[in-house]
């Protein structure tokens, strides 16, 4: 007979239960999503189009990579794996963009470019947010 062990929790606060639950079952785990969680998926979503569209008509590897990386973690998140982790990753890997666009473009920005900037900034700001609030007691 197995002891009863309490759930483990990683080092990122998280609880393995919620990443098991939606592994085993092969599903997506959204019941614990509100809607500021949907509202990031949405904004990730956004900016991993824009990026696989900027990579593809500028012909830019790395942007196209970015879009890609985007939505590996929207992948991640939705299957419910170590979500505080990704918020943290989240806001550097999405932080990083904005300055580094702006030194990169130097003066040749786009409509799409400024767009992508705005969704970030707001993806970065709702990111910090859930990273606060999921932080432990």
């Amino acid at each position: 007979m197995e002891p009863n062990i309490p759930p483990r929790v990683d080092d990122c606060c998280v609880s393995t239960q919620q990443h098991d639950a939606g592994s085993e079952a092969g599903l997506i785990e959204t019941a614990s999503l509100g809607a500021e969680h949907w509202t990031a998926v949405v904004l990730v979503a956004v900016t991993g189009v824009l990026h696989l569209y900027a990579g593809v008509v500028e012909g830019a590897p790395p942007v196209l990579i970015a879009g890609v990386g985007f939505f590996g973690a929207l992948a991640l998140f939705l299957v419910g794996y170590r979500r505080r982790l990704l918020y943290a990753v989240g806001v550097v890997y999405t932080g990083v963009q904005i300055p580094l666009w702006y030194v990169v473009k130097a003066g040749a920005y786009t409509p799409v470019g400024y767009v992508d900037k705005a969704v970030q900034v707001v993806l970065v700001a709702l990111l910090l947010g859930l990273l606060w609030r999921d932080r432990s007691t």
